[in-house]
């Protein structure tokens, strides 16, 4: 599996992308659970099949592109492929020296968003911290933990040292980076509304923000057709985070409307197959919508 994802890594984007169509329509028809999945949250969401279709190829896409930016030489800077929307938000942000918290739901090329910002900023502002899952297997282990520590851009693990390197960092004035739509592990959330339904959701997001005044942007990366490139898009939230830390249901709320507004604008590129709705063992049952 190395050896083909070295071999992938080599061929150019339009390609990679070209090739993911094909793959993210076939998890598609082979999985019952995830098309049955993939049609219910989109539901939730009130997205017409037309624009949820698309991205059963967008997942594809994800998928064969994951090569070509972990494996990618550090040389090679991705910010001949990314274009920018909101790029002055980051620079005020940076200006206020607090920190950054950026958030993004698992839509278009989130892996993308982490490289350009460490690339851009990453020299002058410091690198930027992001959290992720650990792999189960072994050798996808080491690959990712290789492939995302690179110029700029440190990832730390979702464990409580991961956190508190967050909490450094911030601190420091530099910047982070996590998925608060990823189900929280070992009781690391609270249930609040998402698309209607109770959500399983991380707490964390907000209390990086509220431990250290950091500036909180929304950010995600647009795939292009046809392998042009990316639009790295940010804009700041449209409603203010609870100053009270123990208002952990109600920022939840807050993130999860942000995170909504996101994935409407473009539910093309959206990950509809994500277990969003999954009770993690220790959360405990979800509680009844009013």
């Amino acid at each position: 599996m190395l050896r083909l994802a070295r071999w992938l890594s080599r061929c150019p984007l339009w390609l990679l992308h070209a090739l993911g169509t094909p793959v993210g329509w076939l998890s598609y028809a082979l999985s019952l659970t995830y098309r049955r999945r993939f049609a219910a949250n989109a539901r939730l969401a009130g997205v017409a099949p037309e624009l949820w279709r698309p991205a059963i190829a967008q997942a594809g896409k994800l998928l064969l592109e994951l090569p070509f930016l972990w494996l990618r030489p550090a040389t090679e800077s991705i910010l001949a492929r990314v274009t920018w929307d909101g790029l002055e938000l980051v620079e005020a942000a940076h200006a206020r020296g607090r920190g950054i918290v950026f958030l993004t739901p698992h839509m278009g090329s989130f892996e993308v968003t982490a490289q350009a910002l460490a690339a851009r900023f990453g020299a002058s502002h410091g690198p930027i911290t992001v959290l992720y899952r650990p792999a189960r297997k072994r050798w996808l282990r080491e690959l990712v933990d290789r492939s995302r520590n690179r110029p700029g851009l440190i990832a730390v693990p979702a464990t409580l040292a991961g956190v508190r390197q967050m909490l450094r960092a911030l601190r420091g004035g530099h910047a982070v980076g996590l998925l608060p739509d990823q189900v929280p592990p070992e009781g690391m959330g609270v249930w609040a509304p998402f698309f209607g339904q109770r959500a399983y959701t991380m707490t964390l997001a907000a209390r990086l923000v509220q431990q250290t005044g950091a500036t909180a942007l929304l950010i995600w990366g647009e795939r292009l057709p046809r392998g042009a490139g990316f639009v790295v898009h940010l804009c700041a939230l449209d409603e203010a985070l609870p100053a009270d830390a123990g208002a952990q249901a109600e920022c939840a709320a807050v993130i999860n409307r942000a995170m909504q507004k996101l994935i409407l604008l473009r539910p093309q590129q959206y990950l509809w197959g994500y277990d969003r709705y999954k009770t993690p063992r220790s959360a405990g049952p979800a509680e009844s919508s009013d």
